[in-house]
């Protein structure tokens, strides 16, 4: 397991490199720089920025001094906003993208197995056809529908709950995001684990547990639930992406100070180490949770060995 484990970390390093590379060439392929805003500065001054965030050099030079940097722990200087880090903007809206979006992940999983479950064992019945229709609804309607749809009924209509905003980690500014991602994700994590749950519960074993005579919640708890996880947990890095992803749209409604609205300034303001940090975080983040899936299938399928 850990031969596999450092073998997995040692491919992966090639995998960020090359997105590191894409996304750098990309963003300086891109017609227009970061101090072409509708403010126009001298030449002078514009010599002197360049000069101070390495700009005057040649391509592969600043690519080369990214680079470094990066292996240093350091992901630069923000082009656009004054005086603040990569490193200190990132440490600033993580804690409240992972508080959302974390909390989004562990709810709907949780709601999503059981709904699964429940369906799975009533199958063709009343509750089955409830959990479809939630499955379908949640992944017909995108976010920027369910969202505005939300702050109407609960904040407009019914004004339970504050339409956006954030106010330091207070709770009542926490649901209506949190229930958007959730709707969003237990869809998914319910019609994949209704179809495992069905196909293991068909299985030989299942039916050999059957015959012994013993009740289907022994069954499902002790032959079944862990065999019917395994494309759930396959399920769970596209879940964390799709939520990061997702905030783009989530905290444009709600008014999140999160990475969502991170990544959009700093891609209209082309503002190269902002988005090249964000993309650094994201491909890490995905990267260690294919590497944790991957080591849990082994906890979930004894027959599985690396």
């Amino acid at each position: 397991m850990w031969s596999y484990t450092l073998r997995r970390l040692l491919i992966t390093l090639p995998t960020v490199l090359a997105v590191i590379t894409i996304c750098y060439l990309l963003l300086h392929l891109t017609p227009g720089g970061p101090f072409d805003g509708d403010r126009k500065v001298s030449a002078v001054v514009l010599a002197n920025l360049q000069a101070k965030y390495h700009l005057d050099l040649p391509l592969w030079q600043q690519y080369l001094y990214y680079l470094k940097s990066l292996l240093q722990g350091d992901l630069g200087a923000s082009f656009r906003y004054a005086d603040w880090s990569v490193n200190e903007l990132v440490a600033k809206a993580l804690p409240i993208s992972v508080t959302i979006g974390g909390s989004a992940i562990i709810i709907s999983l949780l709601l999503g197995i059981l709904l699964g479950i429940t369906a799975a064992l009533r199958q063709n019945s009343l509750i089955d056809y409830l959990v479809m229709l939630l499955g379908n609804i949640g992944s017909a309607f995108p976010v920027f529908i369910i969202g505005p749809v939300l702050v109407l009924i609960f904040a407009i209509w019914l004004p339970w709950l504050p339409s956006g905003g954030w106010n330091n980690f207070e709770p009542r500014y926490l649901i209506l995001p949190i229930t958007l991602l959730t709707f969003i994700n237990v869809a998914s994590v319910a019609r994949v684990m209704r179809g495992s749950m069905i196909e293991v519960l068909s299985s030989p074993f299942i039916r050999t547990a059957r015959a012994k005579g013993l009740p289907m919640s022994t069954i499902v708890r002790r032959h079944a639930l862990k065999p019917a996880l395994m494309p759930v947990v396959s399920l769970l890095t596209q879940l964390t992406i799709s939520s990061i992803t997702a905030a783009v749209v989530t905290e444009a409604v709600f008014s999140l100070p999160g990475l969502g609205t991170l990544l959009v300034n700093g891609a209209n303001n082309r503002d190269y180490t902002l988005v090249l940090g964000l993309v650094v975080l994201i491909t890490v983040m995905a990267v260690v949770l294919n590497l944790l899936v991957d080591i849990s299938y082994a906890w979930l399928d004894p027959k599985i060995r690396y």
